[in-house]
C-alpha cells in the first residue's frame, strides 16, 4: 500500500484576514493590505432631536380623549425640543381650551402663529380664543388677518359672520354667512343666518332660510323641529304638524318636537292627547320648564287646578326668570280666588314683562279683589296705554269706574272698547266668549248706551244666540254691576281674547281658544254683599 496521508492528517490552509492581529498570525505568511483598508474609519454623524418624532402619539392620545397621557408626552416633546415643536404647543392649546382655561390656550396659539406666521389655521384658533372671551372686535380683526392667507375658507367667513351678529351688525353678518354659503354649504350657516332673520322679526325670510336649508339637508332634525316651530308660531298647523312629523320620523325621541306637537293639540282643547306626548317627553328630559309648564296649563283647562298650580310652581322652580309661567301663575291664582298670590306672581311677571298691557290689567284685577281702587285704577291706566288692540282692557276699566261711580269715564271706556271690536270681528276670525258679550250688554245697558252689539259679526240669521238685552231689563237694571265678582266674571276671558302663550317656548297660540272662566258664573240678582265675599286661599 502505498504511502498516502489520512483525511484526519489534512488540515485546510488559514485565510488571514486584514483585521487579524499579528500576534495571532506569529509565525505565518500575511497578505499584503490593501489601499482601502489603511483609510482611517469615519465616525457616525451625531443625532439631532426630529421635532416632529412623538407627533404621531401626541395625536393618537388626543383623538382617543386620553389627555393626561397626551399631557405627558407632550412635555416631553417640549423638553425635548426646547419648546419649539409647534404641534406640541397646538395640542397643548387645544387640550386647554377644552378644560376650560381660554386664557392660556389663547397664549400658546398665539405662539403657534409666531412659530409659523404663515399658517391661517394657527390664526383662526387664536381668533377663536378671542371669541370665547368675548373680545369679538379682536375676532373678527384675527380672522381677516386669517382671510388675506386663505380667501376661500368658509369657515372664516362663518365665524366673522357670528362674530358680527354678536355685535349686532346684521347687515354685515348676512353678508359674511352668504359669502360663507357661497364657498361651501353647510347646515351651521344655515342656522346662523335664520337666526338673523328671528332677531330683526322677519318671520317670512327666516322661513325660507330654513326651507333651503332643509331641501340642503332633509335629515337634519334640528332645521325640520325649527321650521315646524315657525309654521306653529304663524298659526299654519298643517305645514307645522308636516315638519314635526318629519322629524319625529328621523328621531322618534326628539323631545322638542313632542313638546312641539303636544303644544298643537294643547292649542285645539285635546288635553289629555297632550298629556300623553308630555309623558313621552318627561321620561328624556324631566327638568324642562316648558314641559312642566305646559303641564299644568293642560290640567288648567281640564279645571283641576291644584294640579295646575302644582305643576307651574315646580316649571317657576325651574325658571324662576319666565315671566310666561308667573303670569300663567297668576290667571291660575285669579281663578281660584286666590288674590294675593296672584297679585305677588303677576307683580314678578310684570318686572320681567313690563311693555305687556294685559299683565297690568290682570294685576288691576287682583288690586280691585283685595279692595285697592286707586292702585287698580293706576294699573288698568298703564294697561290702556300699553294695548292698543285688547277690547278687555277697556271692558274691566269701564265696569270699574261705573262701580266707583265715574259713568262718564266708564262710558268713553266703553266706546273704546267698541272701537276696538269693529276693528276686531272684521280684521280677525276670533270670536269672542258668550261671557264677555253678556257683561258688555249689561254694562252698555247700565250706560244706557242703546241695545246695538258689536260683539258679533253680521250674520244672516236673525236668531243669533248673542241676542241684545231687552229694554226692559235694561230699564230695570238700575244696581251697581256686580262688584268684585262680576269683576272678575268680566276678566274670566282674559286668556281667550289674548293669544294664550302656553306652548312650548312661547309658540303656541289660539285662533279660537276655550273659554277660561277665572270664576263660578254668579246669578245676576247677586247681592254685592254676597257677591264680594272672598274666597280664603288655600
Amino acid at each position: 500500500m502505498s504511502d498516502s496521508v489520512r483525511p484526519s492528517e489534512l488540515q485546510p490552509a488559514r485565510l488571514l484576514c486584514p483585521w487579524d492581529s499579528p500576534a495571532k498570525n506569529t509565525g505565518r505568511t500575511q497578505l499584503p493590505v490593501s489601499a482601502e483598508s489603511q483609510k482611517p474609519v469615519l465616525k457616525k454623524a451625531p443625532e439631532f432631536p426630529i421635532l416632529e418624532k412623538q407627533n404621531w402619539l401626541i395625536h393618537l392620545y388626543y383623538i382617543q380623549k386620553d389627555y393626561e397621557a397626551c399631557k405627558a408626552v407632550i412635555k416631553e416633546q417640549l423638553q425635548e425640543t426646547h419648546g419649539l415643536c409647534e404641534y406640541a404647543i397646538y395640542v397643548q392649546a387645544l387640550i386647554f381650551r377644552l378644560e376650560g382655561n381660554i386664557q392660556e390656550s389663547l397664549r400658546l396659539f398665539q405662539m403657534c402663529a409666531f412659530l409659523s406666521p404663515q399658517c391661517a389655521d394657527n390664526l383662526k384658533q387664536v381668533a377663536r380664543s378671542l371669541f370665547l372671551l368675548g373680545k369679538h372686535k379682536a375676532a373678527i380683526e384675527v380672522y381677516n388677518e386669517a382671510a388675506k392667507l386663505n380667501q376661500k375658507d368658509w369657515e372664516i367667513c362663518h365665524n366673522l359672520g357670528v362674530c358680527y351678529i354678536y355685535l349686532k351688525q346684521f347687515d354685515k353678518a348676512q353678508d359674511q354667512l352668504h359669502n360663507a354659503l357661497h364657498l361651501n354649504r353647510h347646515d351651521l350657516t344655515y342656522i346662523m343666518l335664520g337666526k338673523i332673520f328671528l332677531l330683526k322679526g322677519d318671520l317670512d325670510k327666516a322661513i325660507e332660510i330654513y326651507k333651503k336649508a332643509v331641501e340642503f339637508s332633509p335629515e337634519n332634525t334640528e332645521l325640520l323641529t325649527t321650521l315646524g316651530l315657525l309654521y306653529l308660531q304663524l298659526g299654519i298647523y298643517q305645514k307645522a304638524f308636516e315638519h314635526l312629523g318629519n322629524t319625529l320620523t328621523y328621531d322618534p325621541t326628539n323631545y322638542k318636537a313632542i313638546l312641539a306637537a303636544g303644544s298643537m293639540m294643547q292649542t285645539h282643547g285635546d288635553f289629555d292627547v297632550a298629556l300623553t306626548k308630555y309623558k313621552v317627553v318627561a321620561c328624556a328630559v324631566i327638568e324642562s320648564p316648558p314641559l312642566w309648564n305646559n303641564i299644568g296649563m293642560c290640567f288648567f283647562g281640564k279645571k283641576k287646578y291644584v294640579a295646575a298650580i302644582s305643576c307651574l310652581k315646580r316649571a317657576n322652580y325651574l325658571a324662576p326668570l319666565d315671566w310666561k309661567i308667573l303670569y300663567n301663575l297668576g290667571l291660575v291664582h285669579l281663578t281660584m280666588q286666590q288674590y294675593a298670590s296672584a297679585f305677588h306672581f303677576l307683580s314678578a311677571a310684570i318686572n320681567f314683562q313690563p311693555k305687556m298691557g294685559e299683565l297690568y290689567m290682570l294685576l288691576a284685577v287682583a288690586l280691585t279683589n283685595l279692595e285697592d281702587s286707586e292702585n287698580a285704577k293706576r294699573a288698568y291706566e298703564e294697561a290702556v296705554r300699553l294695548d292698543k288692540c285688547n277690547p278687555l282692557v277697556n271692558l274691566n276699566y269701564a265696569v270699574l269706574l261705573y262701580n266707583q261711580g265715574e259713568k262718564r269715564d266708564a262710558l268713553a271706556q266703553y266706546q273704546e272698547m267698541e272701537k276696538k271690536v269693529n276693528l276686531l270681528k272684521y280684521s280677525s276670525s276670533l270670536e269672542f266668549d258668550p261671557e264677555m258679550v253678556e257683561v258688555a250688554q249689561k254694562l252698555g245697558a247700565a250706560l244706557q248706551v242703546g241695545e246695538a252689539l258689536v260683539w258679533t259679526k253680521p250674520v244672516k240669521d236673525p236668531k243669533s244666540k248673542h241676542q241684545t238685552a231687552s229694554t226692559s231689563k235694561a230699564a230695570g237694571f238700575q244696581q251697581p254691576l256686580g262688584s268684585n265678582q262680576a269683576l272678575g266674571q268680566a276678566m274670566s276671558s282674559a286668556a281667550t281674547c289674548r293669544k294664550l302663550s302656553s306652548g312650548a317656548g312661547g309658540t303656541s297660540q289660539l285662533t279660537k281658544p276655550p273659554s277660561l272662566p277665572l270664576e263660578p258664573e254668579p246669578t245676576v240678582e247677586a247681592q254685592p254683599t254676597e257677591a264680594s265675599a272672598q274666597t280664603r286661599e288655600k
